[in-house]
Parts: structure tokens; C-alpha cells; sequence
């Protein structure tokens, strides 16, 4: 499981989209589904652990990061499958949880897939971070299934939901819950590999990166409308008319009020995660920026 494919598929697609596509419930969140339901805001670490190449573990620097979401007003932080494979991981991430009041909500996980020589070490990794996740209250398990030069093939989907089912299972014992995340990757050649995987298996829940969506070209209005209901979580982000990612929530062009609308239509109630990425260095500091994004969401969804 090469982490580094990560941030290269980040950096070399968003320089792509940028020139062709202009246990632990977390208190006092407003509702942009149904009336009494909550949808949990919290925001990934990405902008922190991408100054830790190639395997971008920020662990030296958590405690901090957690004081940086507890000043921008967040509630809960979305961490990736390395900080979760150390030994100390529960002991040392919970401690620091506890004492800034900033919950762990859930993980990003990447794994080659595809490549079923890959399965019995993927199921085992699986195992160990999903249980970590249940120690420490945190319940959304993101898949990334891995990145391929092209198009994959029949036989690559199969793969993959050969395992993702098999992921399912073991998240179910841990009450963890397991979705598809989406990059271009999954959603290019007409979301070829997203309604691949959907085909496959049906009762799958899907946590789209709705800036990703329009990075692949795609409406994400009419996107949250055909898929809303198999969403339980989703990323967001923004982005300049030119295609390129702002500091903030809130300082592009995304249609953030249609989206808002779109949920409330599909009585979306699952959780939300702001995830900051940067084409060039921010001008603020990222608790800064943080903060202002949660600022904008609360205005614009109604969540806390």
C-alpha cells in the first residue's frame, strides 16, 4: 500500500481539473436533513500530513493539530489508516482527544485494491485499524480503492468489491462503517468504476468529495440528488473559477447553497468533513483558514 500514490494522484489531477474543469456523538450539531437529526461536522488533517512525505504521518505534531481544530471551532478531526497502525495509537490519539474536547469521527483509507496479491495483508491492516477506530469512538471508514494509469478493467472491479465486502464485515464487528470515497479516479470514463462498484454492491454507502465531483466534471447538485441516499459522509472543499483550490469553504464558485438545498432534499443526515488541499502555500495559517471554513458551512448548512 503505497502512500505516496496519494498525494501524486492529488497534486497531478487537481493540476489537470484546474485547467479543464472550471462510539462518540459529537454535541450541539443543526440538522440539514430532518427535523431532530444531526449531521456531525468535522474537517481532515491532509494540509498537516502532507508535510510529512512520503508516508505522511504527522504524529509528532497531533497536539497541536488537535489545538488548531479546537481554536477554528471543530468538533471532530478525520485522521488517515497510518496514525492508527502505531502501537501507542489509541493510548497516545485519545489522550490528546480528551484533552482538547475534539473527537476522532472516523479515517481515509487507501489500499491497492485492485491487486488481489494484496488482499490478505489489506484484511489484516483492516482489522487492526478498524479496531483502534472502535476504541477510540471514531465510526466513518473512507476507501480509497488505488489509483491506475487508465482505465481499470472488469476483473479490477471484481477485485475490489471481493474485498470491500469483505472490509464491510470486519468494520461491521467493530461498529465501524466503511464508504467509497471519490477522486477523479473513481468517477472518470462516465463514474465507470463508482457505478461499477455501486452494480456490485448494491447496499454500498458511498462519502464523496464533492469538489472532486466537479474536478471530474459532474454537477454536484444533480450528483447529491442521484446518490444521496446511499451517502453517509462527504468531503468538502472549494475552488477558484480557474480550477484552483481556495483557503477557505466558502472563497470560490462551488455552488455550496444548491448543495445545501440538495441534501435537505435527499434528507441527508450522515456526517461532513471539511478537507483542505492547497495548489500553492496558504497566505493564513491553516487554523485560520479551518476556522473560517466552519464558519461558512454552519452558515450555509446549518451544521455546527
Amino acid at each position: 500500500m503505497d502512500n505516496r500514490t496519494r498525494r501524486d494522484f492529488l497534486k497531478i489531477a487537481g493540476s489537470l481539473a484546474g485547467a479543464a474543469v472550471l462510539n462518540q456523538v459529537l454535541p450541539g450539531c443543526a440538522s440539514a436533513g430532518a427535523p431532530g437529526k444531526e449531521v456531525k461536522l468535522s474537517a481532515h488533517l491532509w494540509e498537516y500530513a502532507r508535510q510529512f512525505p512520503p508516508d505522511w504521518d504527522c504524529t509528532p505534531i497531533l497536539d497541536s493539530i488537535f489545538a488548531d481544530y479546537k481554536y477554528a471551532g471543530l468538533k471532530g478531526i478525520e485522521m488517515m489508516e497510518i496514525h492508527l497502525r502505531r502501537k501507542d495509537a489509541v493510548e497516545n490519539i485519545g489522550a490528546i482527544s480528551q484533552k482538547h474536547g475534539v473527537a476522532v469521527t472516523g479515517i481515509s483509507y487507501y489500499a491497492e485494491m485492485f491487486d488481489k496479491s494484496q488482499h490478505a495483508k489489506i484484511r489484516e491492516d483492516v482489522e487492526l485499524v478498524s479496531g483502534n477506530m472502535q476504541k477510540l469512538g471514531a465510526t466513518e471508514f473512507g476507501i480509497t480503492t488505488g489509483f491506475l494509469e487508465g482505465k481499470k478493467s472488469e476483473e479490477h472491479l471484481d477485485n475490489e468489491a471481493l474485498l470491500i465486502k469483505e472490509i464491510m464485515k470486519i468494520c461491521e464487528t467493530h461498529q465501524v462503517v466503511p464508504n467509497i470515497h471519490s477522486h477523479i479516479n473513481e468517477l472518470q470514463y462516465d463514474q465507470f468504476e463508482w457505478k461499477g462498484l455501486i452494480k456490485r454492491i448494491p447496499e454500498l454507502k458511498l462519502g464523496p468529495d464533492l469538489n472532486w465531483v466537479v474536478r471530474a466534471g459532474l454537477d454536484p447538485v444533480a450528483f447529491v440528488r442521484e446518490y444521496g441516499k446511499q451517502m453517509v459522509y462527504l468531503h468538502l472543499r472549494d475552488q477558484t473559477a480557474a480550477g484552483v483550490w481556495t483557503e477557505a469553504v466558502g472563497e470560490g464558485v462551488l455552488d455550496f447553497p444548491g448543495i445545501a438545498k440538495a441534501l435537505k432534499e435527499v434528507n441527508y443526515t450522515g456526517t461532513a468533513a471539511i478537507e483542505l488541499a492547497y495548489d500553492k502555500p496558504p497566505v493564513r495559517p491553516i487554523k485560520e483558514n479551518l476556522k473560517l471554513s466552519r464558519a461558512y458551512v454552519h452558515q450555509v448548512f446549518g451544521w455546527k
